[in-house]
């Protein structure tokens, strides 16, 4: 190694030699790493045996790159280290190849390329391809969707969320309740104002009537007609007045028509579904009416309650019949399965047995289907008029629209079957009850035992007079000595 060494003064004590600063003494200084790591050749490259074969006849030798070196270096080690190593690999992978066993059906379908069409399977031809998935499965992975994040950021956001908020509106009307009966509710209303909008309190109104306390809801009304920002509104009206009339604390005036003639229709529907949850029928009776010769049409959803309420006293049938004129006078009904089976039940009282085929057969064409209770309904109905064979053609629509029967229906179709001495069908019935998992009542064990007296069947009437006994029920003595004197007769 050579290197030029340059120092700004230097003194060498041994020879006597000072340099100066700008001299310069070069150094030649000898390694003998190299010798001791040289690595010797193998036998076969320090003494071959034969010389190197002439390269073949057609080879590319301008591609082989011609090596300078005389002596084999230490990369060409690896270099060959790594051929050998590759050569293997090409030897091992050759023999694999060599172990593949090729099958008949691939040996044909390779030997067919050069004869024609490639042999099919037996089987049909013809493969069905299944239709692609809509866009939308596509575009939109599965899973349910993200909830919506909404970001409250000013005063108007806030009271969007807030002015129709249940929870909100709900909670006003128990902070008021907690209120001293001297405090006004406007030390709870006026934190809110600027947060409140039309219709607002309506709810909160209709909580103080479930709450019981007519007269704060009356307030609130008062506070809410001093606000420009809510009042007016029929909503908040109607709610204060339906709350009133149910509390008997709405003063009706002398003057009915002038009254209804100026009044809104939610005002005057609000006020007669005060009266009748109030109890005070005669007065929803006698609004309804002077609404009807004043030519104001109510929701038919009002005469259905009406008519319920008015069903449940004898007495009072015949204010049922206007009505029901009324209501067949329309031309649109807006009525509920509820609500026709309310009529329908009513009218079966009444003996308005037209009305009820005829309101069955009218919720029927409007493309409803009836509930279980309609069906036991208009059954009953036809068990009535003695039209047993009609009631069981309708028994049987029932059970193929997949109907489950209930108590009050097993029941009716028990007595059916008596009214017709089909004994049998009865006691399957009977028997269906008890799998369904209803306990039969006294009304049942009693037809039971009628339907066993008719045909002569004395020992299964004892048999289900236990059973009924057992069960809890006790029957009249007359039931019991007709039982005996048929069995002495017998």
């Amino acid at each position: 190694m050579y290197c030029t060494l340059s120092l700004p003064s230097l003194h060498f004590a041994g020879f006597n030699i000072t340099l100066s600063r700008h001299e310069r003494i070069p150094l030649i200084v000898h390694s003998n790493m190299r010798r001791g790591r040289r690595t010797r050749l193998p036998k076969n490259l320090r003494h071959p045996r034969h010389p190197k074969l002439p390269p073949e006849f057609g080879a590319n030798l301008f591609l082989n790159k011609i090596s300078t070196a005389s002596d084999p270096t230490r990369e060409d080690f690896n270099l060959n280290e790594e051929r050998q190593v590759g050569d293997d690999d090409a030897e091992k992978n050759e023999e694999e190849r060599r172990d593949v066993v090729w099958e008949a059906d691939e040996i044909e379908a390779i030997s067919s390329l050069f004869q024609g069409r490639i042999p099919q399977k037996p089987g049909s031809l013809i493969r069905e391809r299944a239709l692609p998935l809509p866009v939308p499965h596509k575009l939109r992975p599965l899973g349910l969707p993200a909830p919506k994040r909404q970001v409250i950021s000013s005063r108007a956001s806030i009271a969007k969320q807030v002015y129709k908020n249940p929870s909100f509106l709900v909670g006003l009307a128990r902070e008021i309740n907690g209120l001293k009966q001297e405090q006004d509710v406007s030390l709870i209303l006026g934190k809110w104002v600027h947060f409140l909008r039309k219709g607002s309190l309506s709810l909160t109104i209709r909580e103080l009537g479930h709450m019981g306390h007519p007269k704060r809801a009356l307030q609130t009304f008062c506070w809410a007609q001093k606000q420009p920002q809510l009042c007016p509104d029929d909503r908040i009206l109607a709610s204060t007045v339906e709350v009133l009339a149910r509390n008997h604390e709405l003063k009706v005036p002398f003057n009915l028509e002038t009254f209804i003639a100026s009044a809104t229709r939610g005002v005057l529907e609000a006020m007669v579904r005060g009266f009748i949850k109030g109890g005070n029928l005669k007065l929803a009776w006698k609004f309804v009416m002077v609404c009807r010769d004043s030519k104001r049409m109510l929701d038919s959803g009002i005469y259905p309650k009406l008519i319920l309420e008015l069903g449940k006293n004898p007495g009072k049938h015949m204010l049922v019949v206007p009505l029901l004129d009324e209501l067949g006078e329309r031309e649109e009904l807006n009525l509920t399965q509820q609500d026709c089976t309310a009529i329908m039940k009513v009218c079966v009282k009444m003996g308005k047995f037209e009305v009820v085929e005829r309101l069955f057969s009218w919720f029927k064409n409007s493309g409803r289907d009836p509930s279980i209770v309609m069906f036991t309904t208009m059954i009953h109905s036809l068990y009535k008029q003695t039209k047993y064979r009609e009631a069981l053609a309708l028994v049987w629509e029932t059970e193929a629209s997949n109907c489950l029967l209930d108590l009050p229906a097993y029941r009716v179709v028990i007595k059916l079957f008596g009214a017709l001495n089909d004994t049998s069908r009865a006691v399957r019935y009977f028997s269906k009850l008890k799998e369904a998992g209803f306990s039969p009542t006294h009304d049942i064990y009693k037809d039971l035992i009628k339907i066993y007296l008719v045909s002569g069947r004395i020992a299964k009437c004892r048999e289900i007079c236990k059973e009924a006994e057992i069960a809890g029920f006790k029957f009249d003595k007359y039931l019991h000595n007709l039982i005996e004197k048929e069995g002495t007769v017998s």
